[in-house]
């Protein structure tokens, strides 16, 4: 029998013999099924006519989740990682970021600002957030990855997915050769940030290392942990009391006291369960100067951790010792409460360290956005003061601009060097 008839007997068979089966049981026979749809055309040779071999391969290290920041705009923060997969060294030259529905370009990086975004994975990341100004491209060699640090921006509601066109420069014993592909397609969340009550009380508090820049060690801490890369501090911010003069301390810096933000009380922002409460690690005593790195289970220090929702946990981390005013498995409401603020973990100085997190503990976790319902944005601290060397600094007097806008802002994010003050 030819091929094509044995084929066709024995589909029909297997497609009767269901019918035939109940005819032969007694059970009523069943009406006749609508015939199969047709098969989807398959181009000639198999593949789709648009495939084609990419050197520069993409992925994302998280989903895009949006925030209204204090700047009145929706924030996508995020990583691309991106991976020449050719044994030829590469120059990246431009990255857009591009709404993969309109197509219209939200992001476009290239020369300067697209060195100072991107460094290699596991290399030297130098002076996070800068680049000489003649830079024309970000180097990657062959079989390494760059990480490309984004934020995109727009006015209203986010896309429902991003795309990225990304364009190289192949060094070849030819000569160069330029590449441009689109790739790593990502959907953004649909899920809505939290809003939440203070973590303190008034202000002015200073948010030190902030969403959504990528030249802070929250923004650019990406961690291997557990076999996966993670960007566990994305949306975290160190939270520094001020006086009326701008300082976050006064007096001799070598002491925790000399500090306002110490010993001020930390609040439960929400409702919820304590999931973790540690106590008894000691406090900074090397000030002014940094510590040295603690071991990784101390890095948070006294910590209260609060589960809000499934999925949802809030950290305050380097609470003053002996403080912890909960237990594991509290109950908790807004406004209690959780301890007072200290020096201790991975600690420069007295200050709250306070993020949402998507699990429990601090490594390993996802960083996401959070908003909070009131406050007012009294300033913004001008220049870049890294956390290890506020208390060596000279004038304890920070470089300072008063706002414009003082008016309250309901469910937004404050932003990375504002000055606030909750209502």
């Amino acid at each position: 029998m030819p091929a094509r008839r044995r084929l066709a007997r024995s589909l029909a068979a297997v497609l009767v013999a269901p019918v035939v089966l109940a005819a032969c049981s007694g059970a009523p026979t069943a009406p006749p099924s609508a015939p199969p749809s047709a098969p989807p055309s398959v181009p000639a040779g198999g593949i789709d006519p648009s495939t084609a071999f990419t050197p520069v391969s993409a992925s994302t290290l998280t989903t895009p989740a949006p925030v209204t920041g204090t700047d009145g705009r929706t924030h996508l923060a995020y990583e691309l990682l991106l991976t020449n997969a050719s044994p030829a060294p590469l120059r990246l030259d431009k990255v857009d970021v591009l709404d993969a529905g309109s197509q219209d370009v939200l992001l476009s990086l290239s020369g300067p600002t697209l060195v100072a975004a991107s460094n290699l994975l596991g290399g030297d990341t130098g002076d996070e957030g800068t680049a000489e100004p003649t830079a024309v491209g970000s180097p990657i060699p062959g079989s390494a990855t760059a990480v490309v640090w984004l934020d995109v921006t727009v006015d209203g509601a986010p896309p429902a997915a991003l795309i990225h066109r990304v364009a190289a420069t192949m060094t070849t014993p030819a000569g160069d050769r330029p590449l441009e592909s689109t790739v790593g397609r990502v959907d953004v969340s649909t899920a809505t940030a939290p809003v939440l009550g203070p973590v303190m009380a008034g202000g002015p508090w200073y948010a030190s290392d902030g969403c959504c820049l990528d030249d802070t060690h929250h923004r650019r801490g990406l961690a291997p942990l557990n076999g996966r890369l993670l960007v566990p501090q994305r949306y975290a911010i160190d939270w520094y009391l001020l006086d009326d003069q701008h300082r976050a301390w006064t007096g001799d810096p070598s002491k925790l006291t000399s500090f306002y933000a110490y010993d001020k009380p930390a609040l439960a922002a929400a409702d919820g369960v304590v999931v973790d409460a540690t106590d008894g690690f000691a406090e900074t005593t090397s000030l002014p100067e940094p510590p040295p790195l603690p071991p990784i289970k101390e890095t948070v220090g006294n910590h209260v951790t609060v589960m809000i929702a499934p999925g949802v946990y809030l950290l305050y981390a380097h609470f003053k010792t002996n403080t912890v005013a909960v237990k594991t498995g509290q109950v908790v409401e807004r406004g209690d409460v959780l301890g007072h603020i200290g020096s201790s973990g991975n600690s420069t100085a007295p200050h709250l360290h306070f993020q949402v997190m998507t699990e429990p503990t601090f490594f390993p976790t996802d960083s996401t956005p959070f908003a909070f319902d009131c406050f007012r944005v009294d300033g913004q601290v001008t220049a870049r003061i890294w956390d290890d060397v506020l208390a060596l600094q000279p004038d304890p007097v920070l470089p300072y601009a008063a706002s414009s806008d003082t008016g309250q802002r309901r469910a937004q994010m404050p932003l990375d060097r504002n000055v606030i003050t909750f209502c």
